[in-house]
């Protein structure tokens, strides 16, 4: 996969970036842990023969398929029930290492947090590409769903740009060190859902 990634970067330079990350969203086992850092690192001046690419260029090159993307996952969540998404994931969802239980997660995610859901589940390894999905089942209108999901996206794609720039050749260390930052951030996110959780129970009991 990784001569794959390199040989679309040299190939299509900003748009072969954009495509990676498109396809990223869509298929969850492509990663953009390995996509962004290697982009970042060809804008790298530290590399043999200098930068090949504008820094800025691959940051907005990933951020575009990162947002487009997200968007073919709102439409399905906007036009089909829950129900129905759960049954096609089970279904076809193993082509794409999506499945019926990854949906729950993020619908129940995306209930407890609400709009926000959306920024903070795009830096999230594993809700990133599903949490589209209930912000259209739950009809969130387009335009504060492109906000939430570019502002989350630029965060996620600017911190792996710039870590490629700045590890170079070793951009492949980023997802050993960013592995422990997302278990630590994906169990605040649990911590924080069995909170809510809590909290409207006490309610129903005070009522």
């Amino acid at each position: 996969m990784l001569e794959w990634i390199t040989n679309t970067i040299q190939i299509w330079n900003y748009w072969g970036i954009a495509l990676l990350m498109f396809l990223e969203n869509l298929f969850p086992p492509i990663p953009s842990e390995l996509i962004m850092p290697l982009a970042g690192f060809t804008a790298s001046p530290y590399q043999p023969g200098g930068a090949k690419l504008n820094v800025f260029g691959v940051f907005f090159a990933g951020l575009l398929g990162s947002v487009v993307g997200a968007l073919i996952w709102y439409y399905p969540g906007k036009f089909f029930s829950e129900r129905r998404l759960k049954t096609l994931a089970d279904k076809y969802g193993k082509w794409i290492a999506i499945s019926s239980k990854d949906i729950s997660k993020a619908t129940r995610w995306f209930n407890s947090q609400g709009r926000k859901a959306v920024l903070i589940g795009r830096l999230v390894p594993g809700i990133r590409t599903v949490i589209s999905v209930p912000a259209g089942i739950s009809n969130m209108p387009l335009l504060p769903f492109i906000f939430y999901t570019t502002l989350g996206s630029a965060a996620w794609v600017g911190l792996l740009t710039y870590s490629g720039y700045v590890l170079g050749s070793q951009y492949e260390l980023v997802d050993n060190y960013l592995a422990p930052v997302s278990k630590i951030v994906l169990g605040i996110l649990v911590l924080a859902f069995v909170g809510w959780v809590l909290k409207r129970r006490r309610k129903r009991t005070r009522s």
